[in-house]
């Protein structure tokens, strides 16, 4: 068969981006949907009061900012400051607002401040190495970190002791994650110095469980849209016709592409592109590819950047060793997104 829009959308697999220090630095801020993203405008389940709960404490939390900047700030003699601990983890699963809360909190902080996932710091260390790392994030009111997630102990331990060096010079961190923080790694890693540095790390935060329903499957039967090949293909024409920015890969190709690609380069990758088009999806049986897959879809949700697919549905392309086994989480937070980005389901401003 051939695919006659093929030769006219462009191809992810074509494109090698390079990414410099300074850029990721210069995009250690909020994604697009959340650039506005305040306390105010998240909206909490009633159902589920652990959310109004933690609007209320990450309010306190940036409260001691707001006491510092009063006239007498700290040193007011009549004032009683309250102990906090330097960091705040948001724990909770998919869709119930962690990553608008988490925005809204860098919002809220006075610069210098950060806001990037895990794979972005750790991009950076990459990057620039560890001590000039250290030195450009030195002096930050705050540090953000979105899906605090553990796919390497080395990473992780890397991680944990640039947080600590930060923290010991005044910098205040937040994360999130769908794993309690001292709960990291487990069923993956039990190397003892690993669970060691996770355990200091964790006494640093203060955790808040937020519960709740994944907005982006409440109104959906949570399965991602698939198409037939030819409707693929028209679906692209009709986008190109109209002036869209339409990519259309092969998933195999597209899958190989991206094991040359590091994770930190995908927010690149995907740069001005407005609709992504995968042929051919199918069932992966191997784990790295898996997590290539899910750090993609991370930065394809972050971008708003709609799919149109054929093949296996993308929610089902997981097997069941994958859906069982200790990465089971971030499997399945990426179900959720492939659900929404392939049903038009994009984030109403929350996360």
């Amino acid at each position: 068969m051939t695919h006659g829009a093929t030769q006219r959308a462009d191809r992810l697999i074509d494109r090698t981006p390079n990414i410099t220090g300074a850029e990721i630095v210069a995009d250690l801020v909020p994604p697009p949907q959340f650039e506005s993203a305040s306390f105010e405008s998240y909206r909490p389940d009633a159902d589920f009061p652990s959310q109004a709960a933690a609007v209320s404490r990450l309010g306190e939390f940036a409260g001691v900012w707001r006491a510092q900047q009063r006239p007498g700030g700290f040193f007011s003699r009549n004032r009683k400051v309250k102990a906090e601990l330097p960091g705040i983890y948001l724990d909770g699963g998919f869709g119930v607002g962690k990553t608008h809360l988490l925005a809204s909190l860098w919002h809220a902080a006075p610069g210098p401040k950060y806001f990037g996932t895990f794979i972005e710091y750790t991009a950076l260390v990459g990057a620039l190495g560890f001590a000039d790392t250290v030195a450009q994030l030195k002096g930050a009111k705050l540090i953000c970190i979105d899906e605090f997630e553990l796919d390497d102990p080395g990473d992780t331990m890397m991680m944990t002791r640039l947080l600590g060096e930060l923290i010991a010079t005044g910098t205040r961190v937040a994360a999130t994650s769908n794993t309690p923080p001292n709960s990291l790694g487990e069923g993956r890693f039990a190397a003892s110095d690993f669970m060691r540095e996770i355990q200091a790390m964790s006494s640093n935060f203060e955790t808040l469980r937020i519960d709740g329903l994944d907005y982006r499957r409440r109104d959906t039967e949570g399965r991602a849209t698939t198409v037939e090949p030819e409707g693929l293909d028209h679906m692209v024409d009709s986008l190109i016709q109209r002036g869209s920015s339409v990519t259309e890969d092969d998933f195999g190709a597209l899958m190989r592409h991206l094991a040359t690609v590091h994770p930190s380069k995908y927010i690149k990758l995907i740069r001005n592109v407005d609709v992504i088009g995968i042929r051919d999806a199918f069932l992966l049986t191997n784990q790295t590819d898996a997590l290539r897959l899910v750090a993609f879809i991370d930065r394809v949700y972050d971008a708003e950047i709609p799919i149109i697919s054929s093949g296996l549905a993308l929610n089902d392309v997981f097997d069941a060793d994958m859906m069982n086994g200790g990465y089971r989480k971030k499997y399945q937070r990426s179900q959720s997104r492939m659900v929404a980005l392939t049903t038009g389901e994009l984030p109403p401003h929350s996360a």
